[in-house]
């Protein structure tokens, strides 16, 4: 995936070492309620559409953009579903600690598919017949599944195993 130029300048300064950056992610649902997953480009792996905040963007500005970017998919967020911080590591050595915040979307337009940058492939999947995906992409999916439910937040001192190890946002 890219890195923004501003996460780039960063590292040149303090090298591997931990990193805040903001995210943003998104369970987008088509009317027949299916959740739009891609293949990530970087690790081959099936994930919600997500990427970084840029400076002076707001997070639903950045999902809507990551969404169309990624996917080929227009959409509309529906609500606000979750917040969490989640550290990963990359092959490379660099370490993150992504503050990320999720909507629940649905698709209003456009036609789904891969960007050939980020993304390999894009589909459409009933629920119950996800491909194998991480333990956080299954908590975005689950958190979102009511469309009333109010947003969804880790209890201070609660851990939860979905959090660790995924790369990317």
């Amino acid at each position: 995936m890219p890195v923004p130029e501003y996460v780039t300048r960063m590292r040149k300064h303090i090298g591997h070492d931990l990193l805040l950056l903001p995210g943003a992610g998104a369970v987008v649902r088509d009317d027949q309620g299916r959740v739009l997953l891609l293949q990530r480009s970087d690790n081959g792996q099936w994930s919600l559409p997500a990427g970084m905040i840029e400076p002076g963007e707001q997070p639903a500005e950045a999902i809507l953009r990551e969404i169309t970017e990624e996917t080929g998919i227009v959409a509309e967020i529906e609500r606000l579903a979750g917040v969490a911080v989640h550290e990963t590591e990359y092959p490379n050595g660099d370490q993150c600690s992504y503050l990320a915040v999720w909507f629940r979307c649905r698709a209003v337009g456009g036609e789904a598919r891969p960007d050939g940058d980020e993304s390999l492939d894009v589909g459409w999947f009933a629920p119950d017949e996800l491909p194998p995906v991480g333990g956080l992409t299954r908590l975005r999916i689950r958190t979102t599944a009511d469309p009333d439910a109010p947003a969804w937040y880790a209890e201070p001192g609660d851990t939860h195993e979905e959090f660790g190890g995924t790369h990317g946002l």
